[in-house]
Parts: structure tokens; sequence; C-alpha cells
């Protein structure tokens, strides 16, 4: 099948979120099953600097006016084919420097309703034949960035092309695209694209709700997000559309790149380990501990954090818990970055207990493989989390996962109960309030757990066989790209 993948970034070229890593890993998953894939990114510099042997396919003119370019290269695979990539050649829209999304204020750039309707204007136009070369059967959109990918696949002419699918991953439904209605103009859309069935949402131009609306098949990255996100607690305003369209909605869970993820082969980890032979992650514990300036200590539970830090990651819950968990002898690692008030608070715990806690503002993607390399649990307290890789990765990595119960947390995580665990199944620590005392309690029971090493590695053995590969979710998406063509 011939799909075109439509998305704002993509691992390993451009990062900013778990959407890069899905968009990278997803493709190759389907190459390896047979399928041709591209995928169509902007041009931004990251991206025009790593997709290699560009050549120029096509010109065309922009819903608002203006000429940009269409580019062909690929982006080399360290094993397996090279991923055929297109992107937007338009400077004046992409080529700045820093966050794809914010200026040097983090406020987002005035033009960023033409900067990604631009990406869903290109998908449509690739699908009906601007390359000649190559037509795609189905379109898949990935969050906002592309939601207007099946909404200009709607209404675009063919051409005497056949019809083309169209599918649309919501990744957070939290963040949906929202503008002034006055730029729906800039669109070149029709009227009846507009509306309460259209693209506005409580008077504004919502591309969200254009993915959700027009494409003939929405997915999201987890099962329980699925249901969850069809709930008014869980739907963010989107819930009566989304009990409407129930029937071509589906979850589908992330996998794990195991090219990427996988300690055997991890080459940023100073020491690598599998399942069954640990010693490689006693000495990455210790060699972070060093390099962090931690109290070298191989029996004081390491906790981690990679994360955006921000409320709805339950980053407060952390800092209300560091003192409990300092007092039972852990220590904590983080990295990420956010609201400045959990920043500046985290840097002054950090500050007070240098040897028991490390804050990395920022990001590394080398410092974060490290992290799941040394840590013991991985804290993922979301308030809700479509799917959650960090996770995923602690559980590759045996860096227990401590979560709270949704989403896709709630899909790849099993409580560590004493039932579970007399069945092979637990794999971390689960809460189901969200607040100081649920986190706490299972604060506590991971302690517990590690004060029996012999029901700990239990349990760790378990997390790192959990199956979590793409093969499974690739395979899923190809029977989604058929329903979408039916």
């Amino acid at each position: 099948m011939k799909v075109l993948q439509v998305s704002a970034e993509l691992f390993p070229l451009l990062k900013t979120g778990g959407l890069a890593d899905v968009a990278g890993a997803l493709p190759r998953a389907l190459l390896a099953a047979g399928q041709d894939v591209r995928v169509l990114l902007p041009g931004f510099p990251a991206i025009r600097d790593g997709v290699a042997d560009a050549l120029h396919v096509a010109e065309m003119q922009t819903p608002w006016g203006e000429r940009v370019g269409l580019r062909l290269g690929r982006i080399r695979a360290e094993s397996g084919p090279d991923l055929q990539a297109y992107w937007i050649d338009a400077p004046r829209l992409y080529d700045r420097p820093g966050n794809p999304y914010e200026d040097a204020q983090r406020q987002p750039y005035a033009d960023n309703h033409r900067r990604f309707a631009l990406l869903g204007f290109a998908a449509a136009r690739i699908a009906h034949g601007l390359d000649p070369a190559w037509h795609p059967q189905v379109v898949h959109a990935h969050d906002w960035h592309a939601a207007l990918a099946p909404a200009y696949l709607a209404f675009s002419p063919r051409r005497g092309h056949p019809r083309v699918g169209s599918v649309f991953t919501v990744h957070n439904l939290a963040y949906q695209g929202l503008f002034p209605p006055w730029h729906f103009a800039e669109l070149d859309l029709p009227d009846v694209a507009w509306g309460i069935d259209g693209l506005e949402y409580h008077g504004q131009l919502s591309f969200m709700k254009g993915g959700l609306v027009f494409a003939d098949r929405i997915t999201t990255v987890s099962p329980t997000y699925a249901r969850e996100i069809q709930t008014s607690e869980q739907g963010c305003g989107l819930d009566g559309l989304l009990r409407r369209r129930a029937g071509v909605l589906g979850g589908i869970l992330n996998g794990v790149d195991d090219q990427v993820w996988n300690p055997a082969t991890d080459a940023l980890l100073p020491h690598r380990f599998a399942p069954g032979q640990l010693d490689g992650k006693a000495r990455c514990k210790a060699a972070l501990q060093a390099e962090l300036g931690l109290v070298q200590n191989a029996g004081a539970p390491l906790f981690i954090v990679v994360s955006r830090l921000t409320e709805q990651k339950g980053l407060h819950l952390v800092l209300g818990g560091l003192d409990a968990l300092l007092a039972q002898g852990g220590q904590l690692a983080l990295l990420g970055s956010g609201d400045a008030w959990l920043e500046q608070s985290f840097r002054a715990r950090a500050a007070a207990a240098p040897g028991a806690v490390s804050v990395t503002l920022g990001y590394s993607e080398a410092l974060a493989h490290r992290l799941f390399g040394a840590g013991d649990v991985t804290l993922v307290p979301s308030l809700f989390e479509p799917c959650g890789l960090t996770q995923m990765y602690g559980l590759r990595y045996g860096s227990l996962p401590l979560v709270h119960r949704v989403g896709g947390l709630a899909d790849t995580v099993v409580d560590a109960t004493l039932e579970d665990m007399a069945d092979g199944q637990a794999t971390g620590f689960c809460f189901d309030a969200f607040d100081a005392e649920g986190f706490a309690r299972a604060l506590r029971r991971a302690f517990a757990l590690h004060r029996r090493p012999a029901d700990w590695e239990a349990v760790r053995a378990a997390a790192m066989a959990r199956p979590a590969d793409w093969g499974q979710a690739a395979a899923r998406y190809l029977e989604t790209y058929a329903q979408a063509l039916a």
C-alpha cells in the first residue's frame, strides 16, 4: 500500500516530544512490512539539512498566493531501506532558528496558521498528482499541525485521480491548533468547511477539528485514551463530536523503536545490558551518579524524570512528594523544561540537596538514554496521557514506571499488587487518585518492593520482557488504512 505520513517533526531530524518518535518509527515499521511509505515534513532547517539528496519535484501556489517548492530526498537508515521524504521548500515560513513552533519569547509564531495549513494543503496536492511519479492511496496525518490534510482532501478536486483515504491520529487532544476565525479566509476552503460541522470551534478556527470531522478514520495512540476523549472530563470540548464519530475512532498503542531504544545495543549508554544480564545497568547507575554529583550508593533507589515540566505531567506531585522520597533514602535525577515556577522549584531543591537531587533543564537525547539506563523508577504521574513513551522506555530499560492509571499509562503498566506479582504480570506502580496521597502511596509501594530484592528483580524482569514492537502497531495501522479506503 502507498502511504503518505504527514507530521511536523520526525526523529532523528527534529524532536520536541513523543510525536517525533512515533513519526520516525511508524514509517520504518511499515517499510519493514513491505509497504511503500513516504513522509511529508515542513522545511525546518533541521529537516532540510537532514534529508539527503533532495531534488526539486514541483512548485505550488499556497492558498494565500505564495509560490513554494516541494523537494524529495531520503532519510538514511542505519539498517534497512532509506525513508523517502518530501519537504516543503518555503524559507519565509520555515527557515527560523530554535523551536519550530515558538519565537525566542516562547510565543507561538503569528503565522502558524499558514505554516501548518500549508502542510495539510501540500499533502492533498501530492495525493492529487503534484508528484506525477508517485500517488499515495492513503494520507495519514499526525496531530493538529497536519490536521487540515483530511479537509483539503475532502474538498480539493481530484483531477482524474482515484479517491485517496485519510487517517488522522490524535497524539494529544489538549493541543488543538486554535486561531482567530478571520484566518479561515486564507485557507481557500469552501464556506461549507466552516460552521459547527466544520472547522469552527466556539467562534475560533480549529485545525484539530478539521482532522476529526473530515478524516475517514481517526486513531489515538492508546485504546484507553480513545475511550477517555469521548468523555466530558478528557474530551477538551470535543467529546460530543468524538462520540458521534465513535464508529470510525479507535486506539492503537504506540510501540518502541528497537533500533533506538534497546539497552542491549544502545550506543548512548556507557555500559549495555539485557534482561538477565544486568551488571551493565548497575555500572550505568554508578556512572550517572558520578556524572550528576549524586552520592555513590548502589542501594539508593534512583528515581528519574524525563518530561516537560507542567502540572499536566503531574510534576507538582513529584515536587510535593520529594521530601518523602529523600527521607526514605531515594535519589532524584530530572531532565526537562517547562513552567518557570516548576523549573525554579526543582532547581532550588537540587541546590539544597546536591548529593540526592539533580536537575538538568532543557533536553538532551543522550542524557535521556543514560537516565533510563541508570534509573530504578521512572516517574510518570500525568493527569492525562494519550500514550506516553517515557514509561515504555522505562519498561524496556528496567526502570520501573510509577504512573497515574490513565490513557496509555493504564494500557502499558501493571501495578505490583500481590496477585499480579504472583502471576508474573506486574511491571510497575499505579495510582488512581490524582492527588498527593495517591502519589505518596505508590511511592511507598516502590520503596517497599525495592527492599525485597528477589521480588524487585522479578518485576523488573517482567517489565523488560513486555513486548512493545512497532510491528504489531504497524499491522493495526494497515487494517485502519484499508478501512479508510473502503
